[in-house]
């Protein structure tokens, strides 16, 4: 649905693009209905996206469904513009620290 707003396509529009009902591209927004792979790949066609896109979202939009602490998002996003050397160095940091922390859970259990 967000796609085809960004275009201004009313469902009709978006519907006459794909050669379904307007009324089979409203399910299909609002997940009543699930469009075949044939209808699917026009609509990323459609609206220049593709079918891992509109099935999954983008990777922030899976970021802020499993996070919900802002900050942490924001600190990742920080992180992943660091230059590779410097990622990696701090990702062994982070990987260390939650070892240590699981492994001081395990031994207060």
């Amino acid at each position: 649905m967000e796609l085809r707003k960004v275009k201004n396509w009313s469902q009709s529009e978006l519907a006459a693009k794909v050669e379904v009902s307007y009324a089979q591209i409203g399910r299909y927004e609002t997940k009543d209905a699930q469009p075949p792979a044939k209808v699917l790949k026009k609509i990323a066609d459609a609206l220049d996206s593709t079918v891992d896109y509109l099935v999954n979202g983008s990777t922030e939009d899976k970021a802020k469904a499993s996070l919900n602490d802002a900050e942490v998002i924001r600190y990742f996003k920080e992180v992943d513009a660091l230059p590779q050397e410097d990622k990696s160095a701090l990702l062994r940091v982070i990987a260390g620290f939650i070892r240590d922390v699981k492994t001081k859970q395990a031994y207060a259990s």
